[in-house]
């Protein structure tokens, strides 16, 4: 029994999964910390803090992030030390970049600032920047090795470390927001200085990058980086139209819940995503089509089928799920809106069914080199998007029609995806659930044989 669980921890989908977790568990118990000990106005700029935060970095790490890690999956050792110090080199420029104009905006408009939610942002942004740009380099090679142990490994420093922070604000030691911003910066820097120290992060091969090898992440990320950017707007959009909306923040706040939920669904996704895309990456500049098409059906497939389980416990314990993340306020029909959190839930359970095979089409379309694609593919979405949701919510009055919206731009998204794929390397569609089916099948057998082999074992 201690070989079998030994392989399945040392399994890279579980160890991938495993890193997603404690990024996700620890968050929102650090979300639910913060939320408990701060004024409003306070968390509020919080929030801001993280958010600012979160989208600028799409534009600091989402130029080199794909390319890196499709281009090393298959990279010699020579290529590969020039492709890690190009993208620290790129890194450390855009950091500068950012850190810099953040900076300046503070320093001349600093009145304004400072009586606004983005304090904390403009204040704090830029060392924060700096100090956290070595861990995440660290995350992307690692990926790309898919060495996932290590991954959870420092996912786990930089998480667990903070959260450990916030119990003790709590419990024993109360801290304004600019004191936990900093103890946050320190958290960070430790993080980085582990990866420095065991040279995960790559910084040392900065003198190996060259001038091709930086115009190859660049050229392929200036279509990633909107990729991204477009995602990053898929999941707000709602959010934004609905806070400029007649039905105001009563909206907002209700649909924040099931979004929240959402997040927590999709923890599985960005595991074996994680996983995928190092693989038919590496196949596609193989030049082997074959197996690009066969980790394709074999992803999609398994994610497809495992969230079917994970949508119907969803859908059947939806005012569970609200209960325990927001309270009983949510659980009843709003005034305002005539809906209740738990009904858009449910309905994000049935979107949640689409996501794989719309994230894997992405997936596929970047790993043989079609990021210009993918961007047009996120482009329609988003305009398909922001259509539905100007029709749920100024036609009809309809807050769960914002929801139903979400499923309609992912069918688009799929149907886009699917077909530019199909017309590079050639797919049925009916083949990803059978291969999903044979990767359980093969999960089991594997399982089973390996029990028997350490029963043999002992027997003998």
């Amino acid at each position: 029994m201690k070989k079998k669980w030994q392989y399945i921890i040392r399994e890279e989908n579980f160890l991938s999964l495993a890193g997603n977790l404690v990024i996700a568990i620890f968050g929102i118990a650090g979300f639910a910390l913060m939320a408990r000990s701060l004024e409003a106005n306070d968390f509020g700029q919080w929030v801001i803090f993280i958010a600012a935060g979160s989208f600028i970095e799409m534009f600091r790490f989402g130029i080199t992030n794909t390319g890196l890690v499709r281009f090393l999956s298959g990279a010699t050792a020579e290529n590969r030390q020039s492709l890690i110090g190009a993208n620290a080199s790129i890194g450390i420029i855009s950091t500068l970049l950012i850190s810099i104009t953040v900076f300046s905006c503070n320093l001349f408009f600093n009145d304004a600032v400072s009586h606004s939610g983005y304090r904390l942002f403009f204040r704090w942004y830029p060392l924060l920047a700096l100090f956290n740009l070595p861990w995440n380099n660290a995350l992307l090679i690692l990926q790309a090795d898919r060495r996932f142990g290590k991954m959870l490994l420092l996912k786990s420093i930089n998480s667990v470390s903070f959260f450990l922070v916030l119990l003790t604000h709590l419990f024993f030691w109360p801290m304004t927001t600019d004191e936990l911003v900093i103890v946050y910066l320190v958290v960070n820097e430790l993080t980085s200085t582990v990866s420095l120290i065991t040279g995960w992060d790559g910084m040392q091969l900065i003198r190996k990058a060259t001038a091709e090898s930086k115009r190859t992440l660049l050229q392929f990320g200036k279509y990633t980086t909107f990729t991204l950017v477009g995602t990053n707007l898929l999941r707000s959009a709602d959010t934004f139209i609905l806070s400029l909306s007649p039905m105001g923040n009563a909206a907002v706040a209700l649909y924040s819940i099931p979004l929240k939920l959402t997040e927590l669904q999709q923890i599985p996704l960005r595991s074996f995503t994680a996983t995928a895309f190092p693989k038919m990456s590496k196949a596609s500049l193989q030049g082997n089509n074959e197996a690009v098409k066969n980790f394709f059906y074999t992803y999609a497939g398994a994610i497809t089928y495992l969230f079917i389980g994970v949508s119907l416990f969803t859908f059947c314990f939806a005012d569970l799920f609200v209960w325990m993340l927001s309270g009983k306020q949510y659980l009843s029909a709003d005034p305002v809106t005539g809906i209740s959190a738990v009904t858009i839930v449910r309905i994000f359970s049935i979107y949640g069914l689409l996501l794989p095979i719309d994230r894997m089409t992405g997936i596929g379309l970047d790993s043989i080199n079609q990021p210009r694609v993918n961007a047009v593919k996120v482009l329609l979405m988003l305009v398909a998007n922001i259509a539905g949701d100007l029709i749920a919510i100024y036609v009809f009055e309809s807050l769960a029609l914002v929801a139903v919206g979400s499923i309609l731009f992912t069918l688009v998204g799929i149907y886009v995806g699917f077909r530019f794929l199909d017309q590079q390397i050639g797919l049925r569609f009916r083949d990803i659930f059978s291969h999903g089916w044979d990767f359980y099948k093969q999960l089991y057998h594997r399982f089973i044989s390996k029990q028997t082999a350490v029963v043999v074992k002992t027997g003998s």
